[in-house]
């Protein structure tokens, strides 16, 4: 008698057909909607697999994601094999996926000049009593992966350790950089320091290939760019 597989448990199933070990032989695409399903469910009941309670599950909604995801937990627990823990798991992943989309509609701003660094860093540096330095890391369309605070310090100055900016660098996988800090002073004239600081890290840019764009100073009256003056 040949035995139908779907009546096995899937830990009698070949390797490459679970779920998980498929995700990892073949990677997440290789799976069904049913079969990621079934990792969040873990296990089935006795007469069904976690693939085959899912596939149950999806076939109910008209095997469609956007109405499965307006179940509540209550109405998942209504599934024979479906406890309350299952039912949160599912319920969790699917709002993970619609944060996600979420996210992705926001368009991540991008840097033409130093005044699109000036309009999308002065909620963070105008009206500071102290001084602030700053990194913008950006990808190869000069996108804004990530803005990051590198250190805070008192009036007359802080330090900005270049090993750090260049380690978050490295980490977001940037493209370039744009230096950042304010001059509680009011005095737009980089000090000898900033040229210093500017220069090192030009050069430390080039030899790891990701390049420094522009230092730009803020006072709350304006701005001075390294760029904008030539001084790169």
């Amino acid at each position: 008698m040949k035995i139908n597989p779907t009546n096995l448990g899937i830990k009698n199933w070949a390797e490459e057909d679970r779920p998980r070990e498929k995700l990892l032989l073949k990677g997440k695409a290789s799976l069904s909607e049913a079969e990621l399903i079934a990792i969040l469910l873990g296990s089935g009941t006795k007469t069904l697999s976690a693939v085959d309670l899912a596939k149950q599950i999806l076939a109910a909604h008209g095997n469609n994601l956007n109405e499965l995801a307006r179940l509540s937990v209550k109405e998942l627990t209504k599934f024979k094999g479906i406890g309350e823990a299952k039912a949160i798991s599912i319920v969790a992943a699917l709002e993970l996926g619609r944060r996600r989309n979420d996210s992705e509609v926001i368009r991540k701003p991008k840097i033409t000049s130093s005044k699109d660094v000036f309009e999308i860093m002065k909620a963070d540096l105008l009206d500071l009593q102290h001084e602030e330095f700053w990194v913008l890391l950006l990808n190869r369309s000069n996108l804004i992966i990530k803005k990051q605070l590198i250190s805070s310090g008192g009036v007359s100055g802080t330090v900005a350790d270049p090993k750090l900016i260049f380690k978050s660098a490295l980490e977001e996988l940037a493209s370039g950089l744009i230096l950042i800090h304010n001059h509680p002073s009011s005095n737009l004239k980089p000090s000898q320091q900033d040229i210093n600081l500017t220069k090192k890290m030009v050069d430390a840019g080039r030899l790891l290939e990701i390049p420094v764009l522009d230092h730009v100073i803020f006072t709350n009256e304006s701005y001075f760019s390294f760029a904008d003056e030539g001084m790169m």
